[in-house]
């Protein structure tokens, strides 16, 4: 071969050789990789721990914090770790140029926007976790490219829509994870061919529809977990047969049908079943005792029903056992074995039972249980007698919840054996006695309630020792003597509630002490003289209740020093004097000082602007304030003379004393004599007002002639016009003047004279003055002028039909409730708090005023009757045997010529009650051939109560609300059951059989906080 051949050889196999090099390339690759993390830095909007801060190209990528390379490339970036480092900004898609990636983890960081759908092109990708961010917008469907995908993490973001169908093509998925997003729509039916999931879950989200009967497909499932949707229908038995199960949670959803009776044998590696808040029934199988690694058993808030298993010690395992709120019962002794059974149970933590039909006795079997127990509640049951004293056994316990049974008895010494308690609740039962003075012991709890009990004797000083206790209620027992220093306590922060018993004696000093308390209670007890100036002590107290006591004296001036109080009720005592100049500072929204002795001028400033929000009646000497308060006009005196204006003052008025004797005397033997020639001039019965009298003219003008466009509304015996009247000020009011022409008219004005002239409260319409005169023809006229309720009466509120001077605006649950128990505290008023018992004997929606705060206040006294005693001289009484009332709303033996009762009120605020919620008037067209209200609810009640119920109570805006409200479905379903049962309890046929109103404010009260937590 010559040299120039061999040259061009040479030339040929360098050329051949540079172009088959791999070097180049490899260039390039790190070069992508290198760009895509840099974009991914760019993006980064915040590094507090500086982590990305040595990600510069003096320092190779692959070994910047965070990022992993290796494998058959060991120059390309495999993965991209960066959990928990405080990271915000957004996720770049230049990250899907790195194209042998395997891990991408970003969980726990402040990342926000969304998830690119760029990393779809990620087909090496088997990983992804991007849990705990604030992301947002929808799960790209381009992941279901990532077919190698092991791990899908995106719980605890802010992520929508629903869940691609594209992800079940991702067929090696071992981990799922969705929880606590936003994702709606149904569960896609393809993700039972993902036949590798071991750990399935979509919880707290808003799904719908059901659960698909191909999960049951998945044969190595060992977690399922969809808690906290909207799912509803049975359970696909498919899945029941996923022997491989042991983690099964599908609670908060509104799930139908039964447990199989074979669950025990088909999943026999449960360990926990969680189905709580469904609309489960049928019975709790006994063949769940096979479940031998069980540890949790929550089937609370359904609608289970027959005894509890009477083998469940053989679940030697088992910590949590939570049945409330089911229709379980025990009525027998042999449905009490399964507390005989539970002793074998030596793992158990807690035992709920609540809020089913226990009846009997507690079983004494309860002292076997574990001494791990920290949590036993068996409330709201029928279960009656004492507690058993072996409940000092359970040293263990930290909580213990047996209030609203049938309780009786004392408190057992040996409960102070439990000196790990945190809470305990015995509440509303028929406890006696004294609390034990070996509570001294509970040094570490924090929660007592022991109200609506019959606890007598003086509250022990030995409670000293209770250093821990937040919160204490006594209320409503017989506890007497004085209120010891020694139970003020500064971990006291939530609220000490000793109203409704007999304590008497000072507010002690050391209440001072309760700096961080936000609630005092001591309401109607025999508390006497003046208010410790150290109250403003309590520097965070909001509410503060005094009212029905006997306390004195002006109010310390300290009081203005009280910035964050809010409610203040001081009603009915002693208190005199002038207040404070600094209360209009304070951040009151409501005041009453109503039926003191208070005088001088009312601040305007702060709560006293607001005519609603405060109570000054029965202070005779207070003047001044906003124009609205109708008070009288302030004389200010010269300070240097005010000495000789009051001896002047105490002249004059001796004066007029004994003027005013003669000429009382004198008006006695005249009055004799006109009142028996002028009888239909001026009824006997007229109220006492402090406004002027007004006269036909006054009215006439004031309704513009008696305009239809001033109309309110008829009743029976009248019609209501709005008018505004000058009585101190201008104001709107409501006039109703009385039909004189029917035969009742006239009976009726002097009835609703008579009943309001001796009643005041606040949820009473408040009359302000009466007309008794003729009109410009002659005949007699008669009206009586009312507060004008801004917000009609409550039948406009119920009914679209009766509503016809606004658009229909439906009531929302809280405000019924408040609307209920306002009737409620208002029936309770008039028939054991008056002077007199008066029987309303017309209660009904169009007689509920609503004013500008949507407080109820009953009206239309015109068939009042009052209630006198056997022996009383009195010709008003309730022994008419007319039919009284309004045809829905009377009581049944009024149509068999009972005499008006209390007990007819109480049918007929138990029928509103029911109509208050469900929507449906009593006399609806539907209630034929003996059907009524009270039966139709009475059908539905408990197990269908929701389905009865008043669906636009549960609107906002005239819309569903949004978002994850699951949680809420449990306290609403308990506030409505209570509400629903005291209204089938009033309206009961039999008299006898009737609830009181006093316990029915109770419930009502109890039912509201339950709705409010």
């Amino acid at each position: 071969m010559g040299a120039s051949s061999f040259i061009f050889l040479i030339l040929n196999l360098h050329i051949v050789c540079s172009l088959s090099l791999p070097a180049p390339t490899k260039s390039e690759s790190n070069e992508t990789d290198l760009l895509a993390l840099i974009s991914f830095k760019s993006l980064v909007s915040g590094d507090p721990l500086n982590v990305l801060s040595s990600w510069n190209t003096s320092v190779h990528h692959c070994q910047w914090p965070g990022v992993g390379c290796g494998g058959r490339n060991p120059d390309r970036v495999t993965s991209l770790v960066l959990n928990s480092s405080h990271l915000s900004g957004q996720i770049s898609s230049a990250l899907s140029n790195l194209t042998f990636l395997d891990e991408l983890s970003l969980s726990d960081n402040q990342f926000t926007g969304t998830i690119p759908e760029e990393l779809g092109k990620l087909t090496n990708l088997r990983s992804i976790d991007l849990s705990y961010n604030p992301l947002g917008g929808y799960i790209p469907s381009t992941l279901g490219n990532c077919t190698k995908l092991v791990n899908i993490n995106l719980k605890w973001n802010n992520l929508q829509g629903t869940i691609p169908y594209s992800l079940g093509l991702c067929k090696d998925l071992v981990y799922l994870v969705l929880t606590s997003n936003s994702l709606v729509g149904n569960i896609p039916p393809n993700f039972g061919n993902l036949t590798s999931l071991l750990l399935f879950r979509l919880d707290v989200n808003n799904l719908t529809g059901s659960i698909p009967s191909s999960l049951g497909q998945l044969h190595v499932l060992r977690t399922i977990c969809v808690n906290d949707n909207y799912l509803s229908g049975e359970i696909p038995r498919s899945l029941y047969n996923i022997s491989s199960m042991e983690i099964f949670q599908l609670a908060y959803n509104n799930l139908q049908g039964s447990l199989p009776s074979d669950i025990g044998v088909s999943m026999p590696n449960l360990v926990d079943l969680l189905v709580f808040a469904n609309q489960l029934e049928g019975q709790i199988p006994e063949s769940i005792s096979n479940c031998s690694y069980l540890e949790s058993i929550e089937t609370a808030s359904n609608k289970f029903t027959g005894p509890i298993p009477s083998n469940l010690g053989s679940l030697q395992s088992l910590k949590i056992f939570a049945v409330s709120n089911n229709l379980l019962e025990a009525k027998t002794t042999k449905d009490w074995e399964f507390m005989d059974q539970l002793r074998n149970c030596t793992q158990m933590e807690a035992l709920d039972l609540a809020y089913n039909q226990l009846q009997g006795m507690m079983p004494i079997s309860i002292g076997n249980l574990s001494t791990n127990l920290y949590f036993f509640s068996m409330r709201e049951n029928e279960i009656s007698g004492s507690i058993p004293s072996v409940i000092g056994n359970l040293v263990g316990l930290t909580r213990i919840q047996l209030d609203s049974m049938l309780l009786s008895g004392p408190i057992p010494q040996e409960i102070g054996n439990l000196w790990k308690l945190e809470l305990i609740d015995l509440s509303n039962n028929s406890i006696s006695g004294e609390i034990p003075s070996i509570f001294t012991n509970l040094t570490r709890m924090s929660r007592l309630f022991l109200q609506n009990n019959e606890l007598e004797g003086n509250i022990p000083e030995q409670m000293s020792h209770m250093q821990s206790l937040e919160s204490m209620n006594l209320s409503y027992n017989k506890f007497v003597g004085n209120i010891p220093k020694e139970i003020m306590f500064h971990s006291l922060t939530i609220a000490i509630d000793l109203s409704h018993n007999y304590l008497s004696g000072l507010l002690p000093l050391e209440i001072t002490k309760l700096k961080n308390i936000q609630t005092i209670i001591l309401s109607n007890n025999n508390l006497s003289s003046e208010i410790p100036s150290t109250i403003d002590g309590c520097e965070v107290l909001q509410a503060l209740h005094l009212d029905g006591n006997m306390f004195d004296g002006s109010l310390p001036s300290s009081f203005g020093n009280m910035r964050s109080l809010q409610v203040l009720d001081l009603s009915h005592n002693s208190f005199s004097g002038e207040l404070p100049d600094s209360m209009d500072h304070m951040k009151l929204q409501y005041l009453n000082i109503s039926f003191n002795n208070f005088e001088g001028e009312l601040p305007k400033g702060g709560v006293f602007q607001n005519i609603t929000a405060i109570d000054v009646r029965g202070n005779p000497d207070l003047c001044g304030g906003i124009p609205q308060m109708k008070l009288q006009r302030c004389v200010i005196y010269p300070q240097t003379h005010k000495s000789n204006y009051q001896r002047i003052i105490t002249i004059v008025f001796c004066t007029i004393g004994a003027f005013a004797c003669m000429c009382m005397a004198i008006c006695f033997f005249a009055c004799q004599y006109c009142r028996r020639t002028h009888d239909n001039a001026k009824s006997s019965y007229d109220i006492q007002f402090e406004h002027k009298r007004v006269s036909y003219d006054d009215i006439l003008k004031a309704t513009d002639g008696f305009s239809l466009a001033n109309l309110v509304g008829r009743g029976a015996f009248g019609t209501v016009y709005k008018a505004t009247m000058n009585l101190e000020t201008p104001t709107i009011v409501a006039v109703k003047v009385l039909d004189l022409q029917k035969q009742a008219g006239s009976k009726t004005f002097l009835t609703e004279c008579k009943a309001l002239r001796n009643i005041r409260h606040r949820n009473l319409v408040k009359v302000l003055s009466s007309c008794s005169s003729i009109d410009h023809n002659g005949t007699d006229f008669k009206a009586l002028i009312f507060e004008f309720m801004p917000n009609g009466s409550l039948e406009t509120w119920l009914h679209p039909t009766a509503c016809t001077a606004r658009a229909f605006e439906a009531l929302s649950l809280t405000q019924r409730m408040d609307i209920a128990i306002d009737v409620a505290t208002a029936l309770d008023y008039l028939h054991h708090h008056g002077t007199m018992p008066i029987v309303h004997c017309d209660l009904k929606p169009s007689n509920v005023l609503l004013d500008g705060e949507m407080i109820a206040r009953v009206g239309d006294f015109g068939l009042a009757k009052f209630l006198v005693p056997q022996d009383s001289m009195v010709s008003h009484s309730a022994t008419s045997t007319g039919i009284r009332g309004t045809i829905g709303y009377i009581p049944p033996e009024y149509g068999m010529g009972a005499q008006a009762s209390v007990q007819g009120d109480l049918y007929s605020y138990g029928i509103l009650l029911l109509e208050i919620f469900t929507g449906v008037s009593p006399t609806d067209e539907q209630f034929v051939d003996g059907m009524s209200l009270p039966k139709l609810v009475e059908m539905s009640f408990p197990e269908k109560v929701m389905e009865i119920i008043d669906h636009q109570l549960f609107l906002i805006n005239g819309q569903k609300p949004t978002g994850n409200c699951a949680r809420e479905v449990d306290d609403i379903h308990q506030c409505l059951l209570t509400v629903i049962q005291s209204g089938l309890m009033c309206s009961k046929e039999l008299p006898s059989e009737r609830m009181d109103i006093h316990d029915v404010v109770k419930e009502l009260n109890s039912a509201k906080e339950k709705l409010l937590g």
